[in-house]
């Protein structure tokens, strides 16, 4: 046996000793428990498999939502505890760092880890073996202690106010994002969460308002990670082409359309033209036979109900936007198309603000405005978002199918459809990355976006959003 092999011995016996005469928790416990579950379940989809890494009493473990339960514990008596608190749940009597690897068919949707990290005698090795036990789009949900919360915790022990814990890893969010490197995961998103960790009246409602406002305050960083892809996956790919008073620039369109992947289906959807956008559509498809050309009219109004009836009839998979008044270069879609074969993203958006723009490309009031934006909803998501309003975003069809499945919680509010794509996209814990493009003059016709108006109308989503994403 190796020195760090004993080393972990002494560790999980010493764990055992503790826990196997049960884990009384007072009310200060389950009120923070019930906190974490509340903000994992945000993250959980329902119909999902859950692993609990670490069950203790199963508590945690019976209020996550997942339609298959299922997790290990170090200690046998709390195997048996969790077993009987979780019926139907499959727990082993296992340390996390020993888990074996397992197929893909056998992987959970989420590890979940409520502070393990702060017992595990060897984070890496945790890390590196529940990597081995994850298929490509699982996700390890985990929380871990704010430091700043050291001194108070130990009080609140003394007080009687916490249950006793064993000695315990005090990490910084640079050491979880250098262990999670290590070993073979990438960090999607993370958030500081629980300021007030005990129940009193209006304790939930300063959670929920103060918690994202003063995160460096919070008790618990909670983190969402993805296995890093190793395999590049080529595929077919849909270019949705919204037009509407847009007839001199349908050819350029096709003409400048870069071959991608296996094959490129090309599918415009025309929204009620006053120019012959539409005629011009048809005689496209007839002159460039080459092409693998579909078009149709919307029924509704506005380009995200162009962009759902494209996403709707796309036949492969991966899904791309292209504006038709080529701002973005058709050019540049291979970018987009090698951030998802080469599994860097999961959802690639298209950024304007990095390379210098042709002069009449963006009023100045725009940029700012943009500017603005990628700020707030970069706060707002959890990951950086440098460009909102960008008309390109690509994704598969297997994320868009979540997304739509998912619709229902920020409800039909978006008539652009990006922040349908990116709130959806960010709820689902995909892994958003932006793509710089080099924004160019429009050629032909006139923009259809009216700047106040529809500026006035980002502000609402804005907050909107928030409510549903940040002020949980």
């Amino acid at each position: 046996m190796q020195p760090s092999d004993t080393l972990n011995e002494n560790h999980w016996k010493n764990l055992r000793e503790h826990y196997s005469q049960g884990e009384a928790l007072p009310w200060t416990s389950r009120c923070y428990r019930d906190l974490l579950a509340k903000y994992f379940n945000f993250l959980i989809r329902e119909d999902a498999s859950v692993y609990e890494v670490g069950t203790g009493s199963g508590y945690l473990l019976s209020k996550l939502r997942g339609s298959k339960k299922a997790g290990c514990d170090v200690c046998p008596e709390q195997v048996e505890r969790s077993s009987r608190f979780v019926a139907g749940a499959e727990i082993s009597c296992s340390a996390g760092e020993e888990l074996e690897a397992a197929s893909a068919e056998n992987a959970p949707d989420y590890f979940v880890l409520a502070d393990t990290v702060n017992e595990s005698p060897d984070v890496q090795a945790l890390f590196t073996a529940l990597r081995g036990r994850a298929k490509e789009d699982t996700r390890m949900l985990f929380c871990f202690m704010n430091s700043l919360w050291r001194p108070l915790l130990s009080l609140a022990r003394r007080l009687g106010l916490r249950v006793a814990v064993p000695e315990q890893n005090w990490l910084t969010p640079v050491d979880v994002r250098a262990l999670l490197e290590l070993s073979d995961w990438e960090l999607v998103h993370g958030q500081s969460r629980v300021l007030f960790p005990v129940s009193f009246p209006g304790s939930k409602f300063l959670n929920r308002v103060l918690s994202p406002l003063l995160s460096p305050l919070c008790l618990t960083h909670i983190y969402c990670a993805r296995p890093r892809v190793r395999e590049r996956r080529e595929a077919g790919v849909t270019v949705i082409i919204p037009a509407r008073n847009e007839a001199g620039n349908i050819e350029a369109a096709i003409r400048r359309m870069p071959a991608m992947g296996t094959h490129v289906e090309i599918l415009f959807v025309e929204g009620g033209s006053s120019d012959n956008t539409w005629e011009e559509i048809q005689r496209v498809k007839e002159a460039y036979p080459q092409h693998d050309i579909r078009c149709m009219k919307q029924a509704g109004k506005g380009k995200g109900d162009a962009v759902r009836l494209g996403y709707a009839r796309a036949t492969q998979e991966i899904l791309m936007i292209l504006d038709a008044d080529l701002t973005m270069p058709p050019e540049d879609l291979p970018k987009f198309y090698e951030a998802l074969a080469s599994g860097k993203a999961e959802f690639a958006n298209g950024v304007r603000l990095v390379y210098p723009m042709e002069g009449e490309a963006m009023r100045f009031l725009n940029l700012c405005a943009n500017k603005f934006f990628a700020i707030a909803f970069s706060w707002l998501l959890g990951q950086p978002v440098k460009d909102t309003l960008c008309g390109t975003k690509v994704l598969t069809q297997e994320s868009y199918r979540r997304i739509a499945a998912n619709r229902s919680y920020f409800g039909d509010f978006d008539p652009f459809g990006d922040f349908d794509l990116l709130f959806g996209a960010a709820k689902l814990n995909l892994k958003i990355l932006d793509v710089p493009i080099r924004y160019r003059n429009r050629t032909y016709g006139s923009t259809n976006i009216n700047r106040w108006r529809d500026g006035q109308l980002l502000f609402r989503m804005m907050f909107y959003a928030a409510t549903k994403l940040k002020f949980l």
